[in-house]
């Protein structure tokens, strides 16, 4: 069979991204409702020990980072650690990260759609009412079209969306740090938690937190698309990491600097927008537009790159029959036309229904797990392929299931029931399409 993505419908992805497309798909990915949502909902938790989480966050981010780098070098196929966990482990293992992926993105990749539809609509003035699913629905469909029309295409898009975004970001810093240096911004203390609250919360904050760094996986998930994978990959990770852990850190400090962490918290549980109230007491020209414009571009940013990789871990799952073959099949231009059709459709649908309750410690819990599995697969390469020391990965392996420990127990329960009937899918494939998987 040939690997030409021109010739036979299960061909390669054309190899279309460098370092700079590779990491602007990540901050992309990052930038988005870690950096607009989950500060201000970490803070609510933490209250200023949230910077702490921001940073031991990046910490743990770093070592998963390294571990799914090394991982992706070895082996640049499209599907992240599904493919690790499927080559490394054992097919239950890469099903499992596989399958959370899916399941917990698709239900991300709407609430984007409707976060940018929200964001929009209080940017006009304009009440959405009951439209707003409806209005969130088709752009998912828009998105997805523009997906189908190729990885080139939607990363030139993305570079516009991720540059609106990181103007907005650094307006919001600056601001932030005038107003400290001139001392007008209110005290941000404690950072660290005092002896009678615990570190319960602030590693609460540092698993919400998590959560935001964790759309870099998105580079390692197009390993198939990157040109030169062994370079390209790894360098586009860390300075993808560095880049938003500086710009998470800055704004975490520009907020705190301008309303308490209380506020914060409302105003993420409210209007989903708390660095726009936090703009706003600032008093600064245009700033809370600005705000509220980058939000928009971010949500975009969130869900286009949500796509791309839903549908390369769907096509990586076909090719393995733990989904419909077909949607291994590429377009003679390359693209995975059949598993874009499905993200998209089901993406859609969830956003139709116009009212998404997913929490950020659900979402905590699924990339916790799906790191785990990425962590156990970077220590059983073998020595030559290894890039970083095994102590990198059992830190983040270590660090991941350490932090689940802090996650609320209905989590746990819903977790539990969604790797239950993963599993049980796995099996009722099995028997659908027998075909060799490993």
């Amino acid at each position: 069979m040939s690997s030409s993505p021109e010739r036979g419908d299960h061909g390669r992805l054309a190899r279309e991204l460098g370092v700079p497309g590779a990491t602007m798909l990540g901050l992309g990915s990052i930038l988005g409702t870690g950096v607009f949502v989950s500060i201000g909902v970490a803070a609510g938790v933490a209250g200023p020990a949230v910077l702490a989480a921001i940073v031991l966050a990046a910490g743990l981010a770093v070592c998963n980072a390294l571990s799914s780098a090394q991982l992706a070098a070895t082996y640049p196929v499209s599907g992240g650690t599904y493919e690790y966990g499927y080559r490394l482990l054992r097919p239950e293992l890469g099903f499992v990260a596989g399958w959370v992926f899916l399941c917990a993105k698709s239900a991300s990749a709407a609430t984007a759609a409707l976060g940018a539809v929200g964001y929009l609509a209080h940017l006009l003035g304009i009440q959405p009412g009951g439209a707003l699913g409806t209005a969130a629905a088709a752009l998912a469909v828009a998105v997805t079209v523009l997906v189908l029309g190729g990885l080139r295409r939607s990363s030139a898009v993305n570079i516009g969306i991720v540059s609106v975004t990181v103007l907005a970001l650094a307006a919001f810093a600056g601001a932030g740090l005038v107003r400290l240096a001139s001392g007008a911004a209110r005290p941000f203390t404690p950072v660290l938690p005092d002896a009678n609250g615990g570190a319960g919360p602030l590693l609460y904050a540092t698993a919400l937190m998590f959560v935001a760094y964790t759309g870099y996986a998105r580079i390692a998930t197009l390993g198939e698309e990157v040109r030169e994978p062994a370079r390209t990959i790894p360098r586009a990770i860390v300075v993808t990491l560095a880049v938003s852990a500086a710009l998470y850190l800055l704004v975490a400090v520009a907020a705190l600097g301008a309303v308490p962490p209380d506020v914060l918290a409302g105003a993420a549980e409210t209007s989903a927008v708390p660095l726009e109230a936090a703009a706003r007491a600032m008093d600064v020209p245009v700033l809370g537009t600005l705000v509220a414009l980058g939000a928009v571009t971010a949500m975009l940013g969130v869900l286009l790159n949500l796509l791309l990789g839903l549908s390369r871990v769907a096509l990586a799952m076909g090719r393995r029959r733990d989904l419909p073959p077909a949607f291994a099949r590429l377009t003679r231009s390359g693209t995975p036309r059949l598993a874009v059709g499905a993200a998209g459709a089901v993406v859609a649908a969830i956003a139709s229904l116009g009212e998404i309750e997913i929490t950020w410690a659900f979402s905590a819990f699924t990339v916790l797990l799906y790191y785990a599995i990425t962590n156990l697969a970077a220590l059983r390469l073998p020595e030559g392929a290894r890039l970083y020391p095994p102590a990198v990965a059992w830190t983040g392996l270590v660090g991941c299931l350490g932090l689940t420990a802090f996650l609320p127990g209905r989590v746990w329960i819903l977790g539990a029931v969604l790797v239950g009937a993963g599993l049980v899918w796995h099996v009722i494939t099995r028997i659908l399409w027998p075909e060799h998987r490993t």
